[in-house]
């Protein structure tokens, strides 16, 4: 018996990166792309290696490509910390595990490097296919944190909650990462909003600007964990944006939401250098009419638009420039 399991981009609509602040966030799940990891027992436990896992290559000009599109480390790395943390959690929590093994392997649609969570997509699969494979049951705010934690404590990757949270809940969630709550809880306090009342949303990234999520935040966490003034009053502000937007979305008040989601983006400027390929896209389409902000830590915008025509000219504006636009699913 094959046992699949799915887990989808996302995109942070409004509060990134506060969430690893202790801030608020809102995200929406991306089902355009996802990662796909399959399960089925074998007499040896195998990782299969894909083929951006492989090591060979037909020139030196195919290994420059490889990595500039996926850049140095493929999935497997992913799935073993993966393992790994869900074997101790299970330890810790008095969980015996069944005898037997399994083989495992992963496929992923998502765009890689450029802030959609496709890292976290493929921890959050695997993790979802070894608890159905050991009848293994986990609470779901757990889960988030137990995915975090592979990708922090495992593989030193700088990240917040907000990706996992999303992957896990799906659809629109709210996500409030009270310190106090934090402290006492291991997660932050997650509410679902109405999907169905979001405005018209796009989504448009550059596959080429490729980079490790984690080294874009490093220096807002070290001016942050200094105890910087400008980042902490900034991150505080960013935050609001979350408040703000929960109330919008319930009261379908699009045009404070279209406001919202700018002013995101020109906090996160105040202090954060953005990339002037990055900071393309969003002139670009804010000449558009559109609002526009990044999802995540770089190289992927969200924002909303007005109609189809407003539509057209961010696919051909953006398109000039090597971006790409897509209407993301989220129900």
């Amino acid at each position: 018996m094959i046992i699949e399991s799915r887990a989808y981009a996302r995109a942070g609509l409004l509060g990134n990166p506060s969430d690893g602040y202790y801030g608020k966030t809102i995200s929406i799940i991306i089902r355009n792309f996802g990662a796909i990891v399959s399960v089925y027992q074998t007499p040896e436990l195998v990782i299969e290696e894909q083929q951006e896992d492989l090591n060979r290559f037909r020139n030196i000009y195919h290994l420059t490509d490889s990595v500039n599109l996926t850049g140095y480390y493929g999935g497997t790395r992913l799935i073993k910390a993966a393992i790994k943390r869900f074997c101790e959690f299970c330890e810790s929590n008095d969980i015996k595990l069944a005898n037997k093994n399994f083989t495992i392997r992963y496929q992923s649609s998502i765009p890689r490097q450029v802030g959609l969570a496709g890292s976290s997509a493929i921890i959050t699969a695997t993790m979802k296919a070894l608890m159905k494979f050991y009848n293994v049951e986990m609470p779901l705010p757990v889960l988030p944190s137990l995915v975090l934690s592979v990708e922090a404590d495992e593989l030193g990757i700088n990240a917040g909650l907000q990706d996992r949270v999303i992957q896990a809940y799906e659809g629109c969630v709210y996500m409030d990462f009270n310190k106090d709550h934090m402290e006492k809880k291991g997660y932050g306090i997650y509410k679902r909003l109405p999907a169905q009342k979001l405005p018209n949303l796009y989504l448009a990234y550059k596959t080429e600007l490729g980079k490790v999520s984690g080294t874009v935040l490093n220096n807002i966490r070290q001016r942050f964990n200094s105890g910087e003034k400008r980042v902490h009053d900034t991150l505080a502000e960013i935050a609001s944006m979350a408040d703000q937007g929960r109330s919008a979305i319930e009261k379908e008040d699009h045009d404070l939401l279209y406001e919202l989601i700018n002013t995101n983006f020109d906090l996160r400027s105040r202090i954060m250098n953005i990339s002037e390929s990055n900071l393309e896209m969003v002139q670009v389409a804010r000449r558009c009419g559109a609002s526009a902000k990044f999802s995540g830590s770089g190289g992927t915008i969200i924002g909303m638009y007005r109609d189809d025509e407003m539509l057209r000219s961010l696919v051909v504006h953006l398109k000039k420039i090597n971006a790409r636009v897509i209407k993301p699913y989220i129900l």
